[in-house]
């Protein structure tokens, strides 16, 4: 998605991500919560055992509306809200065999987006006050793009696009295959006025033909410090020479906690960091289980 679009419809998208994954863990039925009484009900309550930004309660909900209505979910804390070691999420309530079914299918929605969601807004935490955003990129799990992606947005990053379809990025072998940067541009102004278009570059030379080109947004690979401020700089004379808007710039490559508030610093616009969906470290949760008593 590039910066600045709306975002999808996360029911429907919810939706979907828990039919698959309860049709891959129920199969055709679950043989283990078929021991307990079919007219037994629980009550379970999910705690957080660590710090985090809770993410993931469409998701958590929708598994055990699929699984049967009548189990009720009462949160305690918000949607993307931060919360310590050993906070209690949520108390679900209703029929004991479905609660137990869907027992690790809402946990693993709920730990990859609540570590999704905390990894980012460690990130976004980093460039507070300095006029630039942190993006995450494609790079995400199978079929759960959206689903991180809306995880990021509670951790307060930006989206880049979605996917190849609704944004242009042109990048080295694009270029090739055109025939230079400028080609590239050129091309997709023909075949797709309509998006945005993005130009990867890798030299300040590089930079200086697609923004004479035309590019809407530069993504500055692998540029060291210097450069980065190079690019800004030659960006804002361009565009006081051109007839044209100040392109945007975005910052990739190498990217850490530790220079990310140094790459902001240079006044690049956008700092995109496909770790924080990538390199994804759950938050831990658990469940715990007790019978109603009749």
């Amino acid at each position: 998605m590039n910066p600045g679009q709306s975002a999808p419809n996360i029911p429907s998208v919810a939706e979907a991500n828990v039919r698959i994954a309860l049709a891959e863990d129920v199969g055709s039925g679950d043989v283990t919560a078929g021991l307990v009484p079919k007219s037994a009900r629980a009550t379970a309550w999910v705690t957080c055992r660590e710090h985090a930004v809770i993410c993931g309660q469409p998701w958590f909900d929708e598994t055990f509306r699929q699984l049967d209505p009548a189990i009720e979910v009462v949160w305690l804390v918000h949607e993307g809200q931060q919360v310590e070691a050993d906070t209690r999420v949520c108390k679900i309530a209703g029929p004991a065999r479905a609660i137990l079914t869907g027992e690790r299918t809402a946990l693993n929605f709920l730990q990859t987006l609540s570590g999704t969601a905390t990894a980012a807004a460690e990130l976004a935490a980093l460039v507070t006050g300095t006029g630039c955003s942190v993006l995450d990129t494609r790079k995400t799990i199978p079929g759960l793009r959206q689903a991180q992606k809306y995880a990021a947005r509670c951790g307060g990053m930006r989206n880049h696009r979605n996917g190849l379809f609704d944004g242009i990025l042109i990048k080295e072998n694009h270029i090739m295959a055109a025939g230079s940067i400028t080609a590239a541009v050129r091309a997709a102004r023909r075949t797709s006025h309509e998006l945005t278009v993005e130009v990867e570059v890798e030299s300040l030379d590089e930079a200086r033909e697609a923004l004479t080109a035309g590019a809407d947004i530069l993504l500055l690979d692998d540029f060291s410090l210097e450069q980065m401020v190079a690019a800004v700089h030659l960006n804002q004379r361009l565009a006081a020479d051109l007839p044209r808007e100040r392109a945007m710039l975005e910052a990739s490559g190498s990217v850490t906690a530790e220079s990310l508030r140094e790459i902001a610093a240079t006044g690049v616009d956008f700092v995109s960091v496909g770790a924080v969906t990538k390199h994804l470290r759950a938050t831990d949760f658990s469940m715990r289980f007790s019978l109603d008593q009749e």
